[in-house]
């Protein structure tokens, strides 16, 4: 094999089944968030809850995500990917069953900031492990397919809503603890996952990465094949000075814009697509609909994302998802099949920054802190989308649909040009090539350029 062995690996069995295992936590994030927009239009008149109660409700598990992924990140860095990769699900799995029993508004909001915190904890972990062991040539399109799960879990949790808090007076109380299920049988299948070999030989545990390597790759692969970011000079503190510093803060800008709009309309899908007057009673269906949109511009920029290249995809998704956002602000009483193929725009060709918020975090920072910055970016950006989730039920009830629409295409539009000054480009680069600080990956005037840290680690 050639020298960087992970880096030009073919494409194997253990990929794809690492994959699968690791898009479960996208999957349980998309139809955790989504699902307690559907289960207030029940849960509200039941529990008494007011408007602030439901934007605090709605970002609730946002909120746990900043502490579960600060937290997390480390952990995953000092103690491994594979340690905490299963006891998270099983705390989803007690976590959702607990929701069944509540009876009071603040206890569901304990409990999906507890959801919040461990599906967060799955981030660092999973991306990592993945990112690790994944061919250059299939690290994009397999860390965007993460993305796509994210949304087919929020469009899931829209149909199995919809049947579920209508089959009685309990149905919100079932549909918000069947979380449960797939964090279960995903906890089953995640068994015996083998820790990743570019970490273990970061903290000198040489014997335990040629273990690893032996039973993925087989005799015809050692230790020496591998070529590791930052050669364990790289510590935590980097990530908050110098050039990583300014990769923290482009990834932490671009991906809170991207994400502000995307969360908020999950949360209150149903509510928005009502006060644009495209059918209350059928907002459930057309938030699943809408799900389905965001999956076909994710799986559209996975298949593309090799060709177009991280940069571009970045910022000409931000800037015509905000475009259409900005049509729907300035014309929210436009005709139906205007208001549809606006939205459809929107999430369609915010596909490209949304696999970009998963590819970007663990592609620019070395092994020794990638868990790390994958934590801390989750916990910094969860910030902006909490406030942002929390904002809307506000916004709609004292500003309109209009107004809340054009904050929306800003926030995108934020996102647009932050990107044309900073986004770099790293496809088609090894690992050790796009974590480390080099002008040829960011240019001297864009963060990330560090001229005291421009060797190739």
């Amino acid at each position: 094999m050639k020298p960087n062995a992970l880096d030009d690996a073919p494409l194997s069995g253990f990929h794809k089944r690492l994959a699968i295992y690791a898009a479960g936590g996208p999957f349980l994030d998309g139809y955790i968030l989504s699902g307690i927009g559907v289960a207030l239009v029940a849960l509200s008149p039941e529990l008494g809850v007011s408007s602030f109660m439901e934007g605090m409700l709605g970002a609730g598990a946002l909120i746990g995500m900043l502490f579960g992924g600060a937290i997390s990140g480390f952990l995953t860095d000092r103690f491994g990917r594979q340690v905490m990769y299963t006891l998270d699900l099983g705390l989803i799995s007690v976590f959702s069953v607990l929701q069944f029993f509540v009876t009071e508004a603040w206890m569901l909001l304990v409990l999906r900031i507890l959801l919040g915190a461990v599906v967060a904890a799955d981030y660092p972990m999973a991306s990592s492990l993945l990112t690790e062991f994944t061919p250059r040539r299939y690290r994009g399109p397999l860390l965007s397919m993460l993305v796509c799960m994210f949304f087919v879990g929020a469009a899931a949790s829209y149909f199995v809503g919809d049947a579920l808090v209508s089959s009685g007076p309990n149905g919100w109380r079932w549909f918000l603890l069947s979380s449960a299920i797939p964090a279960l049988i995903l906890l089953v299948l995640r068994l015996g996952t083998p820790e990743s070999p570019r970490w273990l030989l970061s903290r000198g545990r040489k014997s335990d990465a040629q273990a690893v390597l032996f039973k993925v790759y087989g005799s015809g692969v050692s230790v020496s094949d591998i070529v590791v970011e930052g050669s364990g000079t790289t510590r935590a503190r980097d990530l908050l000075r110098g050039g990583y510093l300014g990769r923290m803060a482009f990834v932490v800008i671009f991906y809170t814009c991207s994400n502000i709009p995307v969360f908020a309309i999950y949360a209150f899908g149903p509510k928005i697509l009502a006060a644009l007057g495209l059918g209350e009673a059928n907002a459930n269906v057309g938030s699943a609909v809408l799900s389905l949109l965001f999956l076909v511009g994710v799986v559209a920029a996975l298949c593309v994302i090799n060709r177009s290249g991280r940069r571009r995809m970045v910022i000409w998704g931000s800037l015509i998802a905000g475009l259409a956002l900005l049509l729907m602000g300035v014309f929210p009483e436009a005709p139906t099949w205007i208001l549809v193929a606006a939205f459809s725009t929107f999430a369609i060709f915010n596909g490209g920054p949304q696999v970009l918020t998963w590819v970007y975090p663990n592609e620019l920072f070395p092994t020794e802190v990638r868990g790390t910055a994958v934590g801390l970016i989750t916990a910094f950006t969860r910030v902006g989308s909490a406030v942002g989730v929390f904002l809307v039920p506000l916004a709609l009830d004292h500003l309109g649909i209009g107004p809340t629409m054009l904050l929306a295409a800003a926030v995108l539009l934020v996102g647009c040009l932050a990107s044309i000054r900073w986004a770099p480009e790293t496809g088609g680069l090894g690992l050790d090539q796009a974590s480390s600080i080099a002008p040829g990956i960011i240019p001297a005037d864009r963060p990330g350029a560090d001229e005291q840290s421009t060797r190739i680690r």
